[in-house]
């Protein structure tokens, strides 16, 4: 078991708030020298706490206007049928996320789409085709209150597995 300290939480919260701030300026802004700061990243990258940096785009400057959460049922919640539901909707680039839920629906997934049209097109011509889907139900985002990918963490530090 690791644990993290202040100094590891630090840099998470940075590289959280900045992926693309600079081994200097990230160990400036930790108090640390630049060596053993990318040396305590390093490290958290090889236990997989840091798993990937990305860019966020704003949907909306892209025509992506259309944020709606569906709730999909299926006929039976067996292992077979999950997997089958989750390989069917892995390569659907519209599906921004996936939650398999407790009670009903079985599933919760966020589509982002252009226009009512193409949302249209996405549940007639794929969704309502997946084998075992019972029920489909959709909800509108009409404001994206907030939306955020930083994860919280604990001030003093926290021990990995716990």
């Amino acid at each position: 078991m690791r644990k993290l300290d202040r100094t590891d939480i630090g840099i998470l919260n940075s590289l959280q708030e900045n992926a693309r701030i600079t081994n200097a300026d990230l160990a400036r802004s930790v108090n640390l020298s630049p060596t053993p700061c990318f040396n305590r990243v390093k490290a958290m990258e090889e236990l997989g706490l840091i798993r990937e940096q990305v860019t966020l785009l704003d949907p909306e400057l892209l025509g992506l206007h259309v944020n709606v959460f569906i709730h999909v049922s299926l006929e039976k919640q067996v292992e077979e049928a999950l997997q089958h539901f989750e390989a069917a909707i892995a390569d659907r680039p519209e599906v921004m996320e996936c939650y398999l839920m407790a009670g009903d629906p079985d599933y919760l997934i966020r589509v982002l789409v252009p226009t009512i049209q193409a949302l249209e097109r996405f549940m007639m011509d794929f969704l309502t085709k997946v084998p075992g889907v019972a029920n489909i139900r959709s909800s509108f985002a009409l404001k994206q209150v907030r939306y955020k990918t930083a994860l919280p963490l604990p001030a003093g530090g926290l021990t990995l597995g716990s």
